[in-house]
This record gives structure tokens, sequence and C-alpha cells, in this order.
């Protein structure tokens, strides 16, 4: 096998900016709510929208597919006031990770106002809704409670098996429905988990110049479950 003929590149950025297309994403009960709502825009009920959920639901990843169609200026949830005289004009804005401990208030109280007035929108994800922030600013926590709420959940078995199955379809790697079955079934519950494990698959069976296979599966996931054993706590 020639190698060099493989793409090594992952199709999703473990960083958090997918290079999936709308027409390329996997949607069942998990995300259906959150990827209607993407969808819609701008027919959004509201300025302000929080799209809340676990790590590794794929937040970032329907962000990144929204910020694309709006054509959205991304905000830093730390230092949003520094940015708004540079992304005034640009709205629709995006803010991922607003509910970290120094979420600039101020910031996004005005960064609000201003969507109001233009009457743009912006896109807040995060880990909990609003409620569960720590706000301390009252006008912030208003403008808050008037936001519209979107739940995404962790992934179900058919987005892990969907995700998986078009990973390895974009190397061009052929894989048996019940080899992915058992690949969902051993790891993690995050898309994060998924591209780690499709990439270490495909490493593998480069190298030891053999097909996906169960067996290889569980060797490669046993290995990671090691790996993770050896952190330090």
């Amino acid at each position: 096998m020639n190698h060099s003929t493989v793409p090594q590149q992952l199709p999703l950025d473990l960083a958090g900016t997918p290079a999936f297309s709308r027409d390329d994403l996997v949607v069942t009960e998990a995300n259906a709510g959150a990827v209607s709502l993407i969808d819609r825009w701008p027919d959004w009920p509201a300025p302000v929208v929080v799209l809340a959920g676990p790590a590794g639901s794929g937040k970032s990843h329907l962000a990144s597919i929204w910020r694309a169609k709006a054509g959205a200026s991304v905000v830093k949830a730390d230092a949003i006031e520094q940015s708004i005289p540079q992304v005034r004009e640009a709205g629709p804005w995006l803010l991922d990770d607003a509910d970290i401990a120094d979420l600039d208030q101020n910031g996004l109280f005005h960064l609000i106002n201003l969507a109001r007035q233009q009457g743009s929108h912006v896109l807040l994800t995060a880990r909990r809704f609003p409620a569960a922030w720590g706000v301390t600013l009252p006008d912030l926590a208003s403008r808050l409670k008037a936001a519209t709420l979107i739940e995404i959940h962790e992934p179900d078995d058919a987005l892990l098996a969907g995700v998986i199955t078009k990973l390895f379809a974009d190397r061009q790697i052929e894989v048996e429905p019940h080899t992915v079955s058992y690949i969902v079934r051993r790891i993690e519950r995050s898309l994060a988990a998924a591209i780690n494990v499709v990439e270490r698959l495909d490493y593998a069976a480069l190298s030891q110049h053999s097909r996906i296979t169960r067996a290889l599966a569980a060797e490669v996931i046993s290995s990671l479950d090691e790996r993770q054993g050896e952190l330090p706590l």
C-alpha cells in the first residue's frame, strides 16, 4: 500500500473548528433541536441564543456552521469590551465558552445591547444555561433571562455511529457496521473521542498493513484506555 495516498488530515479539528459542511452534518435526536435553530437563522425568536450542552456534544461544530452561514465575528468571552470597537459594524457575533469564570460581564451586556440596536444576533455556547453562570451584573442577568435557550445533548449511539462512519469514509476506508457498533459501545460519549479513535485506528491499520477490524479496534481502544489510566490525578 502506498501510504502517501492515504489522507492523514482529520476532517474535524480537535480544537473545535470542524471542517464538516452543513450538508455533511449527522443529525439525530441528540442535536436535532439545535440544528433546526441554526438552520432557521436569521429567523430567530430573540437577539441572543444560548446553545448549551456537555463537552464533546458538538456545540463548537454547530457554532462553526452558523458562523460561516451568518458571517459572524468571533468575540473572546474574557475580552469582549476590548473587541466591541473592532466589531461594532460586523454583527452578528459568536461567543464560545460563555460560562467561563472570567466572563467579561460588562462587555457581554454592551454587546447584547448593540445586537438589539442593530437588529442582529449573538450566539453564545456554554456547558450550562445562564442561570448557572454566576452572573453578578443585574442588567446582564436580565438580558440573559430574555435569551432563547437551546440544549444539545451528549451524542447518542446513532450520532456517534454516523460520525465515525463518515470519518472513515472521508479517509476512503470501509469499515463493517458491526465494527463501528463495537467502537461506539467502547469509547467515551463525545465527538472528540470519535475523532481520536478514528485517527488512531487509521494509523494502526497503516502501520500493520491490515484492515480495520473489531480485533484491531479492541487493541487500539484498550491502548487508549491504558494511557488515560496513567494520567496523574
